[in-house]
């Protein structure tokens, strides 16, 4: 019997099948925020080494500091899964699924759910693609098959943001962001997971709606 998932959080972002987009979300999440199932930020984007491929990167538990970045754990209990809608009703056709076990990582898909919405299982028909999680300091683990790539560990978090700044103008204290701003996530780091696809794995539409959550077993 499959295990089932129940999501946790959600987060959005409207993904073209070329160019990159991204949304954030810092600790905003009263519910699920400083948890492993924590999503800060989404991207997709077109592989810049190989146009034929995408990129999807789901980051989590974010604000990690240095010291907290090398004992800082994926939860084996949660389920992170990219949504892909190819058809244009934001319904999943496909989806992406990461989940952990002694130290690795196992990317399901992309592959047609069984179950959308807030309820999930895993994949297991799908292929599989694994690699040892990643530690902090060291070189990255990639694994590699049939032409899918995935990566699980803590990264330097690539959001840049001026929160000071931000606050100052939502204040009415300052007119305007400086250029260059003070990145108030400098020296913060996240956990990510990163998976590169064929974008033939992902249907023949020119445009994709993507969206990330996280599903915690019950």
């Amino acid at each position: 019997m499959k295990q089932k998932y129940l999501a946790a959080t959600a987060f959005a972002i409207l993904s073209a099948s070329i160019g990159i987009l991204w949304a954030a979300d810092h600790i905003d999440a009263p519910a699920i925020t400083g948890t492993s199932s924590d999503i800060t930020d989404v991207y997709a984007f077109q592989s810049p080494e190989n146009n034929a491929n995408m990129v999807f990167v789901i980051n989590t538990q974010g604000l990690l500091d240095p010291t907290a970045s090398a004992s800082a754990a994926f939860d084996e209990n949660v389920m992170l899964q990219v949504n892909i809608d190819n058809t244009g009703d934001f319904v999943e056709d496909l989806v992406i699924q990461a989940v952990f076990k002694d130290g690795n990582v196992y990317a399901y898909g992309p592959v047609r759910p069984s179950v959308t919405g807030s309820m999930g299982v895993v994949e297991t028909k799908a292929t599989v693609t694994s690699a040892k999680i990643s530690q902090y300091g060291q070189a990255p683990s990639i694994g590699n098959k049939a032409g899918i790539k995935v990566f699980a560990g803590p990264r330097d978090d690539p959001f840049f943001f001026d929160l000071v700044a931000y606050k100052n103008v939502l204040a009415g204290t300052a007119p305007g962001f400086n250029n260059p701003g003070a990145d108030t996530f400098a020296g913060t780091n996240v956990l990510s997971v990163v998976v590169e696809v064929p974008k033939s794995m992902l249907g023949a539409a020119a445009t994709l709606n993507t969206w990330a959550v996280t599903k915690r077993k019950v």
